[in-house]
């Protein structure tokens, strides 16, 4: 059995929505990060920079259980695990590797830092505001370019360096982005958002979304962005 340990955000649905699109059996277990379960000793062994999602494999490799954190990094276990939406020559693999870490050293921290000082922050900072909303707008330019000349990311084949985009993308509103700017990957989204298994993916922990979408309490914000955060643990 695979148990996900997550909350419903686009980190954590990358990872649903490989799990659907693998078919595989799993079970989730909520990591409430409002409410500061990311810092609890047991999470702490399965993910010791307090971020969720981490997965864990009863039947890892050798039929050994395994554990893993970082998206990305369980993007490629799941991938190894299955033979799926990762290809196995050499050039082609890379193509996938390279937009995967594109979402994660760029994409994914950009655009939850625009998120962040544009909606979240307690106070609001111009040149915050202005730098990562238009770090983020030539981030989607990137990827508008390289979408008028393939069909997914990584070329004609769907693969993880989508499902790990997608969730950020879907919030694009969040990052000060609009779709008219950015047709071709607005046919890019709405071509994998048409696949059954990342809606279903999507529908990872619903019933949690309406608090991470509520305006943060005090103590919200210190758990996230506060004293608790920063914490050494």
């Amino acid at each position: 059995m695979i148990t996900l340990h997550a909350w419903p955000t686009p980190n954590a649905h990358k990872v649903s929505i490989m799990l659907e699109e693998c078919g595989l059996e799993y079970q989730v277990v909520a990591v409430d990060i409002t409410a500061g379960d990311q810092f609890a000793p047991e999470f702490l062994e399965l993910s010791p920079n307090n971020r969720m999602p981490a997965l864990v494999d009863e039947e890892g490799p050798e039929g050994k259980p395994v554990s893993i954190f970082e998206s990305g990094a369980i993007l490629f276990y799941l991938a190894d695990k299955t033979g799926k939406f990762m290809p196995s020559s050499s050039n082609k693999r890379y193509e996938v590797m390279q937009w995967l870490m594109f979402q994660m050293g760029n994409l994914g921290p950009i655009c939850g830092q625009a998120h962040h000082f544009r909606d979240a922050a307690p106070e609001r900072v111009p040149y915050a505001i202005n730098r990562f909303t238009d770090e983020a707008g030539r981030l989607y330019g990137v990827m508008d370019r390289r979408l008028a000349e393939a069909t997914y990311l990584a070329g004609d084949d769907y693969s993880i360096a989508d499902m790990a985009c997608w969730p950020w993308v879907r919030v694009h509103r969040y990052h000060g982005q609009p779709w008219d700017d950015f047709p071709n990957v607005k046919r890019w989204f709405d071509d994998v958002a048409a696949r059954p298994a990342v809606q279903e993916g999507m529908k990872l922990l619903t019933d949690k979304r309406a608090k991470t979408r509520d305006v943060l309490d005090d103590k919200s914000r210190d758990i996230l962005f506060g004293k608790t955060q920063m914490t050494k643990r």
